[in-house]
């Protein structure tokens, strides 16, 4: 693998000790046009509720490298990883090949195991006789700081 590939710097577990009630705007926010807030915020969302589904097969991982840009995944960005989550075709997944955390794109070719980078200066990741793929989530949703 080349320097660059995104891979996984740290992982995280979930533990939900809190619950942090956020105002939720339920009409649309127009990217534009003014838009009076205060009218609308009649609801509360809870973000472990919606972005945690099942806690406790829930961690999270910091990515670093360029080899999944084109799926909105960059160095820095914390995603949220579900391990209950059946990996199948076209799923982004965190796998471990021979030992080392990758984030790829699951594709299976003529029944063989790929994963496969977002960036085009990338070679898919063949899976060949000998070498070791464990997976150990699909991805849900990525925390991206703007």
């Amino acid at each position: 693998m080349t320097e660059k590939e995104t891979k996984v710097t740290n992982i995280f577990g979930f533990e939900k000790k809190k619950t942090v009630d956020l105002p939720y705007y339920v009409e649309g926010v127009r990217a534009g046009f003014l838009f009076p807030a205060d009218d609308f915020s009649e609801y509360k969302l809870d973000l472990n509720e919606y972005l945690i589904k099942h806690p406790s097969a829930t961690f999270f991982v910091k990515v670093e490298g360029e080899s999944m840009v084109d799926a909105g995944i960059h160095t820095g960005d914390i995603l949220i990883v579900d391990r209950s989550i059946t990996p199948v075709d076209g799923k982004i997944v965190i796998a471990a090949v021979d030992g080392e955390f990758v984030v790829k794109r699951l594709k299976h070719i003529e029944g063989k195991p790929f994963l496969i980078s977002e960036n085009p200066d990338y070679k898919p990741i063949e899976m060949e006789e000998g070498m070791e793929l464990t997976i150990w989530g699909v991805v849900k949703n990525v925390i991206h700081e703007f």
